[in-house]
Order: structure tokens, then sequence, then C-alpha cells
């Protein structure tokens, strides 16, 4: 039983240690999308302030590609 303990412990361990590590990879990602969400709305407001000008949507999808690549 004591074996048994003692394996689910470490067991318990390395999971508490792997879902930390996600919280943080999570944290990351969710920061990375709030920045690209911004200079969406960005590029979006400046394109709707100038309708006669040229709409570069390459750019757009080349930040968030470029970004994803972590």
């Amino acid at each position: 039983m004591e074996r048994l303990n003692s394996k689910l412990y470490v067991e318990n361990c390395y999971i508490m240690k792997e879902n930390e590590r996600l919280r943080k990879k999570a944290e990351l990602l969710n920061q990375e999308n709030q920045q690209l969400l911004v200079q969406l709305k960005q590029k979006l407001s400046k394109t709707n302030k100038n309708p006669n000008g040229s709409n570069n949507d390459n750019n757009v999808s080349s930040s968030s590609s470029a970004s994803g690549q972590s």
C-alpha cells in the first residue's frame, strides 16, 4: 500500500509540473493573441479611415503566420 502511495505521489508531482508548464505556455499564447488582435484592430481602423487607400491584407496574414511559429 505504501509503495502504491509513493508511486501515485510521484505521478501526481509529474502531472502538476506538466500542468504548470502548460499553464505558462497558454498564458504566453494568450498574450500573443492579444497583441495580434490589437495589431489587427489598428490595421482595420487605418483601413476604415482611408477607404480609398490601398488595402494590403498580406501584412495582416504574414504577421499572424510569422508569430505563430513559436
